[in-house]
């Protein structure tokens, strides 16, 4: 029975990051979207279509989700699950004050510390979670071309 337990943790653990991963991305992303002022916005010819956006970040928070569990799994209180949590309060402080508060220069300053804190946590777990580190990598080109993005569309319309 001990047995049984024991190998149900981790799964759990994974469903339990991923469904509270995608709730609280899509969540956020629902409550605080594009609005009036977004669609007025000068964006460059790069500028993706507005239905990418949801299906990008449901598999990318899966991915985070997973690399959250697995790293929660081995090392619960070590830096890089340290480096995961700041990396996600990053992430989900974005969309509030871009799409919420209008601060464009702020939010480029958040997704740049965004970017950083996902290469750190790539660094802290290449060798001992070579998986999670991967499972980051689409996550870093994502916030890459988005903050390329982001810096673009608050100088066309500084």
């Amino acid at each position: 029975m001990n047995t049984d337990s024991r190998s149900l943790k981790p799964i759990l653990i994974h469903a339990v990051a991923i469904l509270a991963v995608i709730a609280v991305g899509a969540g956020i992303g629902t409550t605080i979207g594009p609005d009036d002022w977004y669609w007025t916005l000068n964006k460059p010819s790069f500028n993706p279509p507005s239905w990418l956006f949801a299906p990008v970040w449901t598999i990318l928070y899966v991915f985070i989700a997973i690399a959250f569990a697995r790293t929660f799994l081995r090392d619960p209180k070590g830096p890089a699950m340290q480096v995961w949590i700041v990396q996600m309060l990053l992430n989900w402080s974005w969309t509030p004050l871009w799409f919420g508060l209008h601060m464009m220069w702020v939010a480029f300053a958040v997704i740049v510390a965004l970017w950083l804190s996902i290469v750190a946590f790539i660094w802290l777990t290449r060798r001992a979670d070579p998986v999670s580190s991967i499972l980051f990598v689409p996550y870093l080109a994502w916030v890459s071309f988005a903050a390329i993005l982001n810096g673009t569309v608050a100088a066309m319309n500084s």
